[in-house]
């Protein structure tokens, strides 16, 4: 296995995501197969009980994973199915290590961070590595490493002493037995054909003097290299392209050849950062790195680089409100922007997400700040469509019924997603069942009428793990719904979830009676997965997050529904479809 390490230095936030994404980007259009690991220093077991203010959205997989967005980015770029083992936390690593000591696999020994810690570390990217993601059979040819945080960080001071490991550990099983010191020019280094190391790191310019300041990444890779590894490769985010004579600078104080110094400065789009690796030659230093020239073909990149092009040439969008309760960080909802993009694109659109803090739209808003509560309505009248995304707690409830509500009454195209398929029932029931304290039991235990319930098989007393995660098959109920047809006349469709409350199933037949159609069940038929109301022209909830399965050249069906919905061209789309199949 060959393993490409991105590690980060002297902020966080730039970018080590995208940029390993990037890479696994490149290396698979020069026909390499790749996987890769995101490492998280925090003790936290996975990203699950995290707030989605203080870490972004937990991303789900599969598997029922709730891990980093990063792990998103990855399957996204790289177009891969990860595994909850993808994402390596702290908290996995002792957890494994101490329930190893509590079995008495040790034999007595003194159980320490180095060597036990570092071993199990090792152990875990050595196992997950050879894991197949891609669809296909036996292990990737390389597997490219984010290490999250900075590097100094005092939680993350393990891995980087299990990486060092590593890689040494690598050159010996390169070489066995054999020390290799090759000397070029006046560089001795170590004989490395497994292990790659890019740095990423921040070059600031000072408003005062102007100048590209190269002394943050001088003192970054300093640190680096003072606890065991060397980086192969510099990647340095910068506002504007860097100079040569920054390269030459860099070059020198930082042991690292100019070529392999790489520049990613800010672009229109992500989607140009696989390209601008690509033109600075970035995968010839690591494919050289890796001893993988001989094996690896010239990049293709025309596909990503139209998709790129493709979309800094739009002129025209279209206007999403996002009613949410977290708006406060787009991070929160970074999956949802995302295949709000791929649908936009397919649609040839630019989308214009309108934030709006679902506690705006309430009654009390208009006593307490009557310019937020005036502005988010007059915010979601003149959007062309309505979403409502996932969460969880009662805040901005109130909010998102009016929501839900004004879409419903005026027609115009709505998409619940988990939260936002319960408020709809909510709402429905309220507004045309004229049931006034329909709830659900998340928001008020003791409500008449509980049209949304705790999951049976729930856990009240433990929140890690035990909502009702991971891929699910949902059945069509009828051929004969906006849903199947989007999901081109499909009898069934598997969809990642997460969520611990669901529809009553007591209550369908009466919101059924009224007009409210539930168009997609699980296999037991009791747990309501879809529901459209027939005659709007788009007002679909699904208790799943179709988000996650979203993809830049694959759009998520619903997501894609509701931008057609929005610009008038749904039904010309689904008429195509009908032909299409028969």
């Amino acid at each position: 296995m060959k393993y490409v390490l991105v590690t980060g230095g002297v902020v966080s936030g730039l970018g080590k995501g995208v940029t390993a994404s990037s890479i696994g980007v490149v290396l698979k259009a020069c026909g390499l197969r790749v996987t890769c690991i995101k490492i998280d220093p925090y003790l936290n077991t996975d990203a699950g009980t995290m707030s989605p203010f203080e870490h972004g959205e937990v991303f789900v997989l599969d598997d029922g994973g709730e891990v980093d967005l990063d792990l998103g980015n990855y399957e996204r770029f790289v177009d891969l199915t990860l595994t909850r083992d993808n994402n390596i936390t702290t908290g996995k690593i002792y957890q494994s290590v101490l329930d190893k000591e509590r079995r008495g696999d040790y034999l007595g020994k003194t159980v320490q961070v180095v060597p036990h810690i570092t071993d199990a570390i090792k152990n875990w990217i050595e196992s997950v590595s050879v894991i197949p993601v891609d669809g296909k059979e036996g292990p990737a040819d390389v597997c490219v490493i984010e290490l999250g945080g900075t590097v100094g960080d005092i939680e993350s001071m393990p891995f980087i002493e299990a990486l060092r490991q590593l890689s040494f550990q690598l050159v010996s099983c390169a070489f066995p037995g054999l020390w290799m010191l090759l000397y070029d020019g006046d560089v001795l280094f170590e004989r490395q054909e497994n292990f790659c190391l890019i740095h990423v790191s921040l070059i600031p310019v000072l408003g005062v003097v102007g100048e590209q300041k190269t002394k943050p990444t001088q003192h970054s890779v300093r640190e680096l290299r003072a606890l065991g590894l060397t980086p192969h490769l510099l990647a340095c985010r910068s506002a504007q392209p860097l100079l040569e004579n920054t390269k030459q600078k860099l070059s020198q104080f930082c042991h690292v050849a100019a070529g392999n110094i790489l520049n990613i400065h800010d672009v229109p789009n992500i989607w140009h950062v696989p390209l601008l690796l690509r033109n600075q030659n970035a995968h010839h230093s690591i494919l050289q790195q890796l001893n993988l020239l001989s094996i690896a073909m010239p990049p293709d990149l025309r596909d990503w680089t139209k998709m790129a092009e493709t979309y800094d040439n739009l002129t025209n969008s279209v206007r999403i409100a996002m009613v949410g309760k977290y708006v406060g960080l787009t991070d929160s909802y970074l999956s949802v922007v995302k295949a709000l993009l791929h649908a936009c694109i397919a649609c040839s659109l630019k989308p214009e997400i309108d934030w709006i803090a679902a506690s705006d739209l309430e009654d009390d808003s208009a006593k307490l700040t009557p310019e937020a509560h005036a502005a988010a309505w007059e915010t979601l009248r003149n959007a062309a469509c309505v979403l409502v995304p996932g969460g969880f707690g009662d805040r901005g409830v109130r909010g998102m019924i009016l929501a839900a509500k004004y879409a419903r009454e005026n027609n115009v195209p709505y998409l619940g997603i988990c939260l936002g398929m319960q408020i709809s029932v909510i709402e429905f029931a309220r507004a045309v069942l004229g049931l006034e304290r329909a709830d659900s039991t998340e928001f008020d235990a003791q409500t008449p009428n509980p049209v949304v319930i705790f999951m049976p098989e729930g856990s009240r007393t433990h929140m890690g793990s035990t909502m009702r995660l991971g891929s699910r098959r949902t059945l069509f109920q009828t051929p004969d719904c906006i849903t199947s047809k989007l999901y081109h006349n499909s009898e069934y469709v598997d969809e990642r979830h997460r969520h611990r409350y669901e529809v009553n199933p007591d209550v369908i037949g009466i919101l059924e009676d009224a007009g409210l159609k539930f168009v997609g069940k699980d296999d037991s038929r009791r747990r309501m997965e879809i529901l459209e109301l027939p005659c709007h022209p788009f007002y679909v909830g699904v208790q799943f997050h179709p988000e996650f399965k979203s993809r830049p050249r694959r759009p998520s069906a619903l997501f894609l529904g509701l931008i057609l919905a929005a610009t008038g061209q749904l039904e010309t789309y689904l008429s195509g479809q009908e032909s299409s199949s028969l």
